[in-house]
Order: structure tokens, then C-alpha cells, then sequence
């Protein structure tokens, strides 16, 4: 084991008796294992080996590699990847086991606001929600979560985390804990959602708990949480028996509330509080989505919005009206 190997380590003990949550340290592990491997590939074993031209050669590594798909990586993983490293070597200088980091001068690649292109219509969320069989546990189970993330656009792993106590039925509301940045908040959920919900809990959710002191919401037929990756699946199934095609799954429906919701007239600070975006231009990217219900209003009101054609058409009108009157 070389000395870097030995830093990151140490590195991510230290992240951990810092608060962080298991998600994270988890994907700081994945982020610097990419590094180490780089770097031993190079014969690079020793923190203090790593200079500035080493570093940028790091950097155009992150921005050519490539997935197990073979694809290139979002710039969003870029810049995760490279951020992981940039902190590591930071608490490398902070603990003095190294002079200076050689990624200070290392920038992020730039993240553009990319516009959602996968928001269904409500006719395609009828359709996925309609997918479940509700002559089956499992049925019943997968349409409460569907209704849950239309009804929301919470998280994966807002959901996933979500317990009974979680749900007031009496309020109309859900309690979000550990959202992401490990914030709480509390979000409005509709009769339907909470109607399926109901239905899960006294149908199926009995049957399936085998602790009393259980108290996860979703359950599989074992008793045991569901993970993250079986309710991905899940939506992601129901999608394509649904017969929609658009890319995307439990985030395609948070898309779409954001959207809808703005299509019919919510505020969009109230759209950030319930999505729990930190930074009101995160959610105003919807704005750019929803101009889809302004454009088809303003092409059947605005009289310049017609075709040639029509524009024709209706000046010959007015000149008739004009030669007659």
C-alpha cells in the first residue's frame, strides 16, 4: 500500500467524525479511487510527487474518461471528480504532509444550465402510474411510491429514507429528514398520493413488516427497506411498459411536478422550498421549460402569432370592413 493510498484513508476517517453521511464518504471513496489508480498507473505513490504539470495532466484524464458505457462523463462527475482530489491534497497541506497543493490552480470545468428534456405531459404520468397490478401487494406498494414522487418531485433517497411518522394524513403534508445538504422540510402532498399510501400501509405494509420497531415506509415482501437501486428499477420499468420513451426515471417526475406546477401558476420560490433547492436559479431553470404553456397561449391570442396565411387573410378583412364602411 503506497503512501497515497494510506492519505486517503486517513482522509476519509477524518471526513467521517466530520458528520458526513455514508452517501457522501461513499462517493469521495469512488472519486479517489479514480485518482489512485491514475496515479499508480504513473508510478506516482508518494503525495509530495505530485506537481502542477501533473495535475493538469489529471485533469484533461477527468474530462476524456470515459464510463463503463463508454460514455463521457457529465460535467457535473467532472466536476466532482476533480473537486474530491483538490480537497484531499488541501487537507494534505493543512496536516503539513505536503508543502503546497499542486491543484490550487486547477479550475472546474464550467457547468452550463442544461434545460430538463425529459418532462412527461400528464397524459404520460397517467400512463406510468396506471402500469402497477393492483390485484397484487406489490402492485399496491409501487403505486403509492409513484404517486409519492408525481405528487412531490422529492428525491430517491428522500423517499427511500421516509418513515410512517413521516406522513401526516390529517395535515396533508410529509416530513423530509436529511434532505439533500442534510436539511429537514416539510412538503405538501396530495389526497391521491396520500389515499395510495393509506392503502399500502393497512393492506400491505402489515403483512410484510416483521419488527415492530420497523419503521420504514417501503418495505419489500422480506421485511427489509427497499434500497435505492430496487425503487429506481421500479419507476424505471413502469416507464417502459408505459410505453414512454423519454430518458430518465424517479428524477423525471420531479422534473415534471416543477414544471406543471409552474405551468399553472405556482410561485417559484414556493416550487424551491418544496424541491429544497438551496439557490432560486436552480429551480428557475423550470422557468425555460414551462415557457411551452406561454408560448401556446400566446400563439392562440397575440394576432401577429399566425401564419403568413392568416396574417393575409386578415388584412384583406380589414380592408373590405375599410372599403365598405
Amino acid at each position: 500500500m503506497g503512501e497515497i493510498e494510506i492519505r486517503i484513508l486517513e482522509y476519509l476517517e477524518y471526513l467521517s467524525t466530520c458528520g458526513y453521511s455514508t452517501r457522501t464518504l461513499k462517493s469521495k471513496k469512488y472519486y479517489l479511487r479514480i485518482y489512485l489508480e491514475w496515479s499508480e498507473e504513473r508510478g506516482i505513490t508518494k503525495a509530495e510527487e505530485m506537481t502542477e504539470s501533473l495535475a493538469e495532466r489529471y485533469q484533461g484524464f477527468v474530462l476524456k474518461y470515459r464510463s463503463i458505457r463508454k460514455e463521457l462523463l457529465s460535467v457535473e462527475t467532472q466536476i466532482h471528480l476533480i473537486i474530491a482530489v483538490k480537497s484531499f491534497y488541501l487537507y494534505l497541506e493543512k496536516k503539513e504532509y505536503i508543502r503546497k497543493s499542486p491543484f490550487l490552480e486547477i479550475k472546474l470545468p464550467r457547468k452550463g444550465r442544461r434545460l430538463p428534456r425529459n418532462v412527461l405531459s400528464v397524459e404520460e404520468v397517467e400512463r406510468i402510474l396506471s402500469v402497477p397490478d393492483l390485484g397484487t401487494p406489490l402492485g399496491i406498494r409501487n403505486r403509492a411510491i409513484l404517486e409519492l414522487f408525481y405528487s412531490t418531485g422529492m428525491r430517491l433517497f428522500e423517499l427511500q429514507k421516509l418513515e410512517t411518522r413521516d406522513i401526516d394524513f390529517l395535515k396533508k403534508r410529509i416530513f423530509v429528514r436529511e434532505g439533500k445538504g442534510k436539511k429537514d422540510r416539510v412538503i405538501p402532498v396530495s389526497k391521491r398520493a396520500l389515499d395510495w399510501t393509506r392503502k399500502y400501509l393497512e393492506e400491505v405494509r402489515l403483512g410484510y413488516v416483521k419488527e415492530v420497531d420497523n419503521q420504514s415506509l417501503f418495505l419489500s415482501w422480506k421485511g427489509n427497506p427497499l434500497q435505492t437501486n430496487w425503487i429506481l428499477n421500479c419507476v424505471t420499468q413502469a416507464k417502459e411498459q408505459a410505453g414512454v420513451e423519454k430518458k430518465g426515471s424517479t428524477h423525471m417526475f420531479r422534473h415534471t411536478t416543477a414544471t406543471l406546477m409552474l405551468e399553472n401558476g405556482a410561485d417559484i420560490r414556493h416550487i424551491q422550498e418544496m424541491l429544497g433547492h438551496k439557490d432560486l436559479g436552480t429551480t428557475q431553470i423550470y422557468t425555460h421549460v414551462a415557457i411551452r404553456k406561454l408560448k401556446e397561449v400566446y400563439e392562440k391570442t397575440h394576432p401577429s402569432a399566425g401564419s403568413l396565411d392568416n396574417t393575409s387573410k386578415n388584412k384583406n378583412v380589414d380592408t373590405q370592413s375599410s372599403d365598405t364602411s
